[in-house]
């Protein structure tokens, strides 16, 4: 199995839960400050019961209450309650502010870290499963983790705290809680085990589901053309099926959770009780000090309820966040130290070029090409012969797997990737518009653009007839549906004509465009072009008889190699290419 189908293991709970922690590192202060605030919390909270054990102590017998003493203990618990609640809601504030905080950084992190990704990542995961990551879970992590702020450091705290506090009192009592603690690890940790996996499950269906539905609803015209709405909701009930299966196995795991622990917790509560009991007739303890111990034994017990109550949250945002993790692990592209193209003269050499998507079928092989400053190279071929490919290969959008391919003599691999980018000007088949003003559409690759500049490549282009009508006319405020495909298209090919690069890259360019603009176009082009070296994919042969040199790909091979008139007159594979587009018109 190749590299790019290789599925990587699901990563662990407690792994992905310590690269959380780091990532909320980032935010010590308030992290220790979170901590300082749980513990006066979970100290005030814990020394109440002493104070109540004492002032139960104060009642002696009928008539033989010490009330002095008895309202003292009360009046010192109404205090630390107060404070114990102030700073329970000063931390609850700073736990929020610290998730959010964490949650945005590691979204801005993601959409950081997809712009610098091989476009092979790309190709081979879907859209709407990365919008998942990027969005829901990071949503449903952002939930987990305030609750789990909010449940774990006061947790921590009070089971320790609870601890010293029971060992001060009596440590017999204390070492039979400790004894049975265990108890409740080993059953949260079985069920947990299980609950997670089926969490991870449901995340991934999700993120499938979602990508069924951005590609349903992009489509929707195709969907209806082709009657494949009842087609499209077989597959969305079948994925919709398992996410309803691994949803209800998740929360079933989980919600056994809470029961499970209570159990083990009060059978730890009765063993308190019990053996409490039989040391007071012998002096070994107060009625008070049982009072206490038992508080305590709740105290302790609360945390281990606590979570387990929340277990379904936090099992979920784990899952989540192996996920987002996974996406942030992806090896970004090879991180470049080279050095800067200036503006190319236009020499463009392919010498023994080898490259294949998946290698274990071989795609383009032994790729040899040269192309002199300002020439026309047209580039043909029936589909999957490896036209788009060889244009990935010039934008280093993808690197070869043997040879090289050398601008103006130097191989580009030894050029940072924007700098050789900066030299093409490409227009592809498939337009791209952004939300934004038809201005910022236009300055993509010339921010500092401009009035005039752009109105006159607008001209060019012969888009400039329909921006002038539109409401704000360069200002205008552009969505899916404010213009149409061949609109879109134009727009594209202002942002080259503004750019005026050294060399050209026209895919399809004017796939979407009627035939009378297409011909202004080509004009507009042909002028472009002049001591350009353009490199145009084309399946209108017509459109490009008047290239300097044409390339007859097949299988990822060079067939033939020439002009137009000599290539027609040998009689080839290029003239049954060029003579089959008319073969319905003569019929």
């Amino acid at each position: 199995m190749s590299n790019s189908k290789k599925k990587k293991m699901p990563k662990g709970s407690m792994e992905t839960f310590f690269k959380v922690l780091r990532m909320i590192g980032n935010y010590r202060f308030l992290l220790i400050l979170s901590i300082v605030l749980a513990a006066v919390t979970v100290v005030l909270q814990l020394y109440v019961p002493i104070l109540f054990g004492n002032a139960i102590d104060e009642v002696v017998g009928a008539h033989a209450v010490d009330f002095d003493r008895m309202w003292y203990y009360l009046s010192r618990i109404l205090v630390m309650v107060i404070v114990s609640s102030v700073s329970t809601w000063v931390m609850s504030i700073i736990n929020n502010r610290m998730t959010y905080r964490t949650v945005q950084d590691i979204r801005a992190k993601a959409i950081r870290h997809i712009q610098e990704l091989p476009l092979s990542y790309l190709d081979q995961h879907s859209t709407g499963d990365i919008i998942s990551r990027v969005i829901a879970d990071t949503d449903i992590l952002s939930d987990g983790l305030l609750l789990g702020f909010t449940q774990l450091f006061s947790g921590i705290v009070t089971i320790v705290g609870t601890l010293i506090f029971m060992f001060s009192k009596n440590v017999w009592i204390t070492l039979l809680v400790i004894v049975l603690t265990p108890l409740s690890f080993f059953v949260a940790k079985f069920i947990s085990s299980h609950s997670f996996q089926m969490f991870r499950k449901q995340s991934e269906t999700r993120g499938k589901q979602t990508a069924l539905i951005e590609e349903m609803i992009g489509n929707q015209k195709v969907v209806q053309a082709f009657g494949y709405e009842d087609k499209a909701s077989e597959r969305f009930a079948e994925i919709n099926e398992d996410l309803k299966n691994y949803s209800q196995k998740a929360v079933f795991y989980s919600s056994l959770t809470n029961p499970s622990t209570r159990c083990v917790n009060n059978i730890i509560y009765a063993g308190v009780a019990l053996v409490g009991a039989f040391m007071i007739p012998g002096g070994f303890l107060t009625v008070g000090g049982l009072s206490v111990l038992l508080s305590y034994a709740n105290q302790y017990m609360k945390p281990f309820n606590d979570i387990s109550s929340v277990i379904t949250e936090l099992q979920n945002a784990l899952a989540c966040a192996g996920r987002i993790f996974e996406l942030l692990e992806e090896p970004a592209e090879v991180p470049e130290e080279k050095k800067e193209m200036g503006k190319a003269a236009g020499e463009v050499n392919i010498e023994h070029v080898s490259f294949s998507y998946d290698k274990s079928k071989k795609l383009i092989e032994d790729f040899n090409f040269e192309s002199k400053p300002g020439m026309r190279v047209a580039i043909v071929g029936p589909t999957g012969c490896g036209k788009t490919t060889f244009i990935n290969l010039l934008m280093r959008f993808y690197d070869t797997d043997k040879g090289d391919i050398l601008v103006d003599g130097q191989p580009i691999k030894n050029v940072t990737r924007h700098s050789l980018r900066s030299n093409y000007g490409m227009v592809l088949q498939d337009t791209w518009i952004k939300s934004g003003t038809v201005r910022e559409n236009i300055c993509i690759g010339k921010p500092n653009a401009t009035n005039e500049e752009i109105k006159e490549a607008a001209k060019r282009s012969h888009s400039w007839e329909f921006i002038r009508r539109l409401p704000d006319g360069l200002d205008t405020v552009l969505t899916e549906d404010s213009l149409s495909q061949g609109q879109k298209q134009l727009l594209c090919i202002t942002r080259v004509m503004l750019c005026l690069p050294p060399m050209l890259i026209l895919d399809e360019a004017t796939s979407s465009i009627d035939t009378r603009t297409e011909l202004q176009i080509q004009e507009a082009f042909d002028q472009l072009m002049q001591g350009r070296t353009s490199f145009i994919v084309a399946h209108r042969l017509s459109t490009i008889r008047n290239a300097d040199w044409i390339l007859v790909m097949k299988d990822g091979q060079i067939i033939e190699q020439g002009t137009h008139d000599d290539l027609m007159k040998e009689d080839g594979f290029y003239n049954h290419l060029y003579n089959s587009q008319f073969v319905n018109v003569a019929q």
